[in-house]
Formats: C-alpha cells, sequence, structure tokens
C-alpha cells in the first residue's frame, strides 16, 4: 500500500497530527522535528532522549510521555535525524542533571547523535548514549557491537526512562540501559515489503508462499527466504533464535511485534504459540506485550523480542508511563497474593487450558461417517469443500469474502458433533452408540434428531456470521423435529414436518422471503416436494432425491 501522505512534507505532517491528537501526553519540540513529553523538562532529573527516522510508529514519538521517553528527535523516514535536530531536542528537556541518549545502532544515528553530544558538552551539558543492539540476525553473538537495534529497544527505554523517573543518577541510568541491552535478544520475520511516501513500488518483495526471515526496520529484505511458515512452526523459528543467545534467568519480558501490516489478530495465534515454546524451555513471560510498537511503514512481518528480567529490572518495566504509544497503569504490576512473574505465568497457564475449545474433525481426516446424520454432513462437506474457493469469491462481490471458509469450518465441526455421540445413546451398554436403536427398517429417527441438533449448534458456533446462524437454525430445526417423532426409524412424514418446520424458522429469521434470492429459493422446492409426497408410502431415499 502506498502510504497517504506527501513526501515531501511527510515528517512535519505527521508529527503534527501526533502532537494534535496526543496533546495529553506531547507536545512538539519549539524549533526543531521532535516531539517532548508535557512533563519536561524536569528540573534536577535525568532526561531520556530516544529517536531515529519516522515510519516506526510508535516508535520512537509514540514512546514519549510522563514515565517513559522525555523526548524523542524525529528524522525523515527510515533516515536519521540530524544533528541539528537532536541537539535541539535535547537542549528542550535538559533538567539540569545530564541527557540519555538511547537509539538503534545505525551508522546515520551514532553520527548525529553523536555530534550532538559533543555540541552538548561544549555547553557543560552531560550525556551518555546507549546503543540499542538486539537483532540476533545482523551480527554475529561475538560482535554484538555489530548489531543493529530493532524492537528490543522498546525494553531498554522503558528501563532507562523509569530509572531516571525515579531519580537515578546519569551514571546509573546508564548502567541499567545497558544491562537491558545485554539482556534483550530480537528475531523477526517479513511477509511483505513496504512502500516510502512518494514511490508505487515497495522496497522489496516477498514471492507468494516465502517469508523472509531475519529483517530489519528499514523495508530491507531478510537475510534468509523460506517457504511460508504456519504460526506454530514460524513461533519455534523466532524462539530458537532468540533463546539460543539468551543469559540464564527465568523470567522474561516478551514482546511480539507487528511491523505495521500484521493484524492483531495473527499476531495473537503466533503469541500463543510463542509463549507455549517459552514456557516449555523454562522461560516464564511476565507482562508480555503483543501489537505493533516498532514498525516499518506498511510492511507486513513479526518481530520477537525477549529480555532476561531480575529483580531491578522488573521494578523498572512495572513502573508507570502514559505515551501516545504505550501505558502502564500504577499498582497494576501483577495478580494479587503472587510474586510477579510467577503468578502471572500460572494465570496464563490456566487461561491456556480454559478455552472450551469445540472439537473439530482433523483436516484431512479418514474417519468414515458413522450414522446418516453424519452420512448427509460428510457429503455437504465434501461439495462445499470442493467450490470452497467459489464460494469465496461469489461472497467477495459484497461481502467479506469468507463464506466458503465459514462453511467449511461449519460443517467440519457439524460433522464432528454428529459424530460424537453422548453416552446416554449407547443404550446396550457396547460402547458403541451406532449400533443401536437402528432397527431392521433404518436409524432410530430421535436419534438422528439427537445428532442433528448437535450438529446444528456446532455448525452455527464454528461458522459464525449469518451464513452459521442460518445453517446451524436450519440443522438444529430439522432436529429438533425428528426429536418430536415416535420411536422407530426415520420416516417420510417426519422428514417432511421437520424440514417445514426448518423452513419456516430460517425465513422467520432471515427475514427474507421466497423469490429473494436467498437459500430459501433452494429450499422452499425441496420442502415443497417432501410434503407433496407425505402418505404416498414412497421410500424416504427415493423422496429425498
Amino acid at each position: 500500500m502506498r502510504p497517504l501522505g506527501d513526501a515531501s512534507t511527510f515528517k512535519s505532517d505527521w508529527i503534527r497530527g501526533l502532537v494534535t491528537a496526543r496533546s495529553r501526553t506531547v507536545r512538539a519540540v519549539p524549533g526543531a522535528y521532535g516531539v517532548m513529553s508535557r512533563g519536561a523538562p524536569a528540573y534536577g532529573r535525568v532526561a531520556v532522549v530516544i529517536g531515529g527516522g519516522c515510519g516506526h510508529y510508535p516508535a520512537f514519538a509514540g514512546l514519549v510521555g510522563p514515565g517513559l521517553a522525555d523526548a524523542a528527535a524525529i528524522g525523515d523516514v527510515f533516515t536519521s535525524p540530524s544533528a541539528e535536530q537532536v541537539y535541539r531536542t535535547a537542549r528542550a528537556v535538559d533538567g539540569g542533571a545530564g541527557v540519555l541518549f538511547s537509539f538503534g545502532n545505525y551508522a546515520g544515528d551514532v553520527m548525529h547523535f553523536g555530534l550532538a553530544a559533543s555540541r552538548l558538552a561544549a555547553e557543560g551539558i552531560d550525556s551518555r548514549t546507549v546503543l540499542v543492539t538486539d537483532d540476533v540476525a545482523s551480527g554475529p553473538p561475538e560482535r554484538t557491537e555489530e548489531r543493529r537495534g530493532v524492537a528490543g529497544g522498546f525494553f531498554v527505554f522503558k528501563t532507562a526512562a523509569a530509572a531516571a523517573h525515579r531519580g537515578d543518577s546519569l551514571e546509573q541510568v546508564e548502567a541499567l540501559a545497558r544491562h537491558a541491552n545485554a539482556r534483550t535478544r530480537t528475531y523477526g520475520a517479513a511477509f511483505a515489503g513496504c512502500t516510502l511516501p512518494g514511490h508505487d513500488e515497495p522496497l522489496f518483495t516477498v514471492e507468494p508462499g516465502a517469508m523472509e526471515l531475519g529483517l530489519g526496520i528499514h523495508g530491507e529484505a531478510g537475510a534468509e527466504t523460506v517457504p511460508a511458515l504456519a504460526p506454530s512452526d514460524l513461533a519455534d523459528v523466532l524462539v530458537d533464535r532468540v533463546l539460543d543467545e539468551l543469559p540464564p534467568g527465568r523470567r522474561v519480558a516478551v514482546l511480539l511485534n507487528g511491523l505495521g501490516r500484521t493484524t492483531p489478530e495473527d499476531l495473537l495465534i503466533c503469541y500463543g504459540h510463542v509463549h507455549d515454546r517459552l514456557v516449555a524451555a523454562g522461560r516464564i513471560p511476565y507482562r508480555p506485550e503483543v501489537g505493533d510498537f516498532v514498525t516499518s511503514l506498511g510492511m507486513a512481518g513479526i518481530s520477537l523480542s525477549v529480555t532476561v528480567l531480575d529483580d531491578e529490572l522488573t521494578a523498572l518495566y512495572d513502573a508507570p508511563c502514559e505515551t501516545p504509544g504505550f501505558t502502564r497503569i500504577a499498582g497494576a504490576s501483577g495478580p494479587s497474593g503472587t510474586s510477579g512473574a510467577e503468578g502471572e505465568a500460572e494465570d496464563a497457564a490456566d487461561g491456556s487450558a480454559a478455552a472450551d475449545v469445540p472439537a473439530v474433525l482433523p483436516e484431512g481426516s479418514d474417519e468414515p461417517p458413522r450414522g446418516v446424520a453424519a452420512e448427509l454432513l460428510a457429503a455437504a462437506l465434501d461439495v462445499v469443500r470442493e467450490h470452497e474457493e467459489e464460494l469465496g469469491r461469489l461472497d467477495a462481490v459484497c461481502g467479506d469474502g469468507d463464506h466458503g471458509q465459514g462453511m467449511v469450518r461449519g460443517l467440519r465441526a457439524a460433522l464432528a458433533a454428529a459424530q460424537a455421540g453422548p453416552a446416554d445413546e449407547d443404550e446396550d451398554g457396547d460402547g458403541d452408540a451406532d449400533s443401536v436403536g437402528t432397527g431392521e427398517d433404518g436409524e432410530d429417527a430421535q436419534r438422528v434428531g439427537r445428532r442433528l441438533l448437535r450438529a446444528g449448534t456446532a455448525l452455527s458456533d464454528a461458522a459464525g456470521g449469518a451464513s452459521g446462524a442460518l445453517y446451524g437454525l436450519l440443522l438444529t430445526e430439522i432436529g429438533a423435529g425428528l426429536g418430536r417423532s415416535a420411536e422407530g426409524p426415520v420416516t417420510l412424514d417426519a422428514v417432511a414436518a421437520s424440514v417445514d418446520s426448518a423452513f419456516e424458522a430460517v425465513r422467520e429469521l432471515g427475514g427474507a422471503e421466497v423469490g429473494e434470492k436467498t437459500l430459501l429459493d433452494a429450499l422452499d422446492p425441496f420442502r415443497a416436494g417432501l410434503l407433496a409426497q407425505r402418505g404416498s408410502g414412497t421410500p424416504l431415499a427415493a423422496a429425498w432425491t
């Protein structure tokens, strides 16, 4: 996607929009391309100044505000702020106790922040610099000082700012920021590149069915191209690369970061697998963060950052803050009666087990259908699966394009529910619910009804949306009708009455009428055909077809 902003004014327009929309916490640095906290300067306290190019929001300006950074110097898209802008930004927030600079380890940033530090020193303002070097893909373990700074900078900035806000000296703030950086590692993957303002083509492309591993945050391609991975496999890759270098320690801060175009749902799906892998490795995630923190315009991708916490880093991580991009509430450090990470890990483990996810047949299951209800649902599933993409294309004309997926998902759940008969259907005690009550002439109507009731509920639950509600109701109403019939085999009369009742229920729920090009137009002649043959003695199979 091409950015909407004009390339020539992108930076200034973006800063103006940010400080206007988030004026409660930040304001523009006078005479500079920078953003400063409403609480700065704070006299007698160390000022923490971060920065980098725009295009990474919430980093860097979105991490400015009470409790976090005092200011951020902003460059053009993916470009270091100039020494002049860094200098003016730092001067605006200097409170007389020195300035701590922290930013990603990129040549332009190092030079410009360094020049600004020299100017401050000439005026008697002490400053220190902590480079963020968390990206494991950009340098070998023995030369971490050569590595880039990516999303793990969030933990470094949070540590430094919290230490400064509690009144630590410049030396102490610097030492703690270095300590956090040394215990932080990041690794990422990209699914699609980003496009710069004023350009029509992305900086790089990823072939369909592939992904890039080891990406940066400036729109550059990754270090390695691999076939696209499922969320669980991607989590394995991210965690393995990060764990390879993490120092010892059980409690870890975790950031699963989106790069601008990855949906929150995809991030959360991936995080579930990341969490499980970390716990299995003996690491306990503490107050994990999932979302966009350090982006790359509209890049589609994910990065995993992990910091090994000790007690002091935990206290600083817990410290309250309020910024446009991140807020931490005071006094909400952990569940009552627990000691931080251990209690939260227990809660997370309980939560992961508590979700009662309906069972569905595994994709590609060869389990044969058992009973007439399952046979009919299996046949329907085969047909819908064959036309899944076509149904999606038709739905996309005036909807969201998910009808095929939803119906396959719903029918798989319905089939699983119809297969799984409860104990009360095992009337002869042999453990086989399908061996009972069928009689010589066919399967027991009430049992078929119970199975269709379960199937309809499962379909509605799994498919969701309007189609899930309508088709689920269709099955449950037919099931309810058969459940009201006399004991014995399924009869044509019972099916006709049940389908007629289901038709009326669907018509009432959907609000449509025959002739309006809905499900009713297909269901009505089927219903009429069954009703016309009641009492005729026609076998059910013949009447059905």
